[in-house]
Parts: structure tokens; sequence; C-alpha cells
């Protein structure tokens, strides 16, 4: 067997590939979103928050992601470094550009809350995913999940799921009952991305 030591480094990635993943994940964040909120669900995470204030404030989800988000961003600069809150900054603000322009280009008139849910999380999750690859996140539960991964080698996954239960408590106070099951779903959905490929030693690219 392979001693983890002897493993490759990678190949680190150049200024102009994190910044096109970053463009990438923050326009894939920003679709879930939208599907998300076309069919009245949540989910979890800073995500959930964000959509659960869209139903309250009239400002689209990714602006509120963003503002929801402002303290975590001294979270991320002290759990995770001054690189890693940069990009988190940068992605947030990616984030809420592109949520506004999307209000002005998208518009969905009637989506099933099965596909908004099963669509949307995978969406979410791989723009999660593709943060992750190029160190950088979107901050909220993310800092707090994508520490745990750095630092103890927890299960991306598994964190994330116990965190996004909490949400989806409280999101029970506001969301009918059926469209908090399919909440559920997408949360699942986003979370089966991160189990599945967002492992200790499965990228070696940094």
């Amino acid at each position: 067997m392979t001693n983890d030591d002897s493993l490759p480094l990678g190949r680190p990635h150049s200024v102009a590939e994190d910044a096109y993943a970053l463009a990438i994940g923050c326009v894939l964040l920003v679709v879930g979103l939208i599907f998300l909120k076309s069919a009245g669900l949540v989910t979890g995470g800073i995500a959930g928050i964000a959509l659960l204030l869209s139903y309250i404030v009239p400002l689209p989800a990714g602006v509120l992601f963003t503002i929801v988000n402002l303290p975590f961003f001294v979270i991320a600069h002290r759990t995770m470094g001054s690189k890693f809150a940069l990009k988190t900054v940068l992605v947030n603000a990616g984030i809420a550009g592109f949520s506004g322009w999307a209000r002005l280009s998208v518009h969905i008139a009637d989506v099933h809350p099965a596909f908004a849910a099963l669509v949307g999380g995978t969406v979410i999750g791989m723009g999660v995913l593709c943060l992750a690859r190029h160190q950088a996140g979107v901050g909220g539960t993310g800092v707090i999940v994508l520490w745990l991964y750095r630092t103890r080698g927890w299960n991306a996954g598994l964190t994330q799921v116990a965190l996004d239960v909490l949400v989806l408590a409280v999101a029970a106070l506001v969301v009918s009952g059926p469209a908090l099951a399919w909440s559920a779903l997408s949360t699942i959905a986003i979370s089966l991305i991160l189990f599945a490929w967002h492992r200790p030693g499965r990228y070696i690219g940094h």
C-alpha cells in the first residue's frame, strides 16, 4: 500500500485557473438558488438561511447570501487564513453580482419541486465543490465544514448534513410540510456531491 507521505503534492493552480473556477462556482450556486426559490423551497447551510430571508425581504437570495455572510468573513480569516478569506469575499461578491444579473435575465414561471430540489441541490453542490477544490468557500457553515475537513479530516458531506438539519429545523417554522420535505431532498443532493468527491486524498491540486 502507498503511504500518504509518498503521494504527489499536485500542480498548483494558476491565478487564472483560480479566477475561472471561482466564477464557475458562483454561477452554479446562483443557478441552484434560482431553481429552489422558483419552487418555494429552502435548503441547508448559508444558502438555506438566505432563501428563508428572501421570502421576507425583497432582495435576491444571492444578495442576502452575501449580507448574512459578513460576520463569517472574520471567522474565515482567523480559522482558514487570509488567502482563503479573500477568496471567500470574492466569491460572495460574485454571487451577489450574478444574482442581480440573473434577476433581470431569468424568469422561471413554473418548476416542479422535485426537479428544483434535485437539480438545484446538485448544482449548488457542484458549485461548492468547485470552490473547495480551489481553496475557497461560500462562507457560513461552509467555513466550519472546510475547517473541520482540513484540520481533522472529517467528511465534508456528513458534517454538512448535521449543520443542515439545524437550518431545516428553523425552516419548519416558515415553509409548509411538503415544501420542507422537498427542501430536505435538496440538502441531500448537495451533501451527496460533497460526500462522493470531497474526501481526504481524493484530490491533489492546490
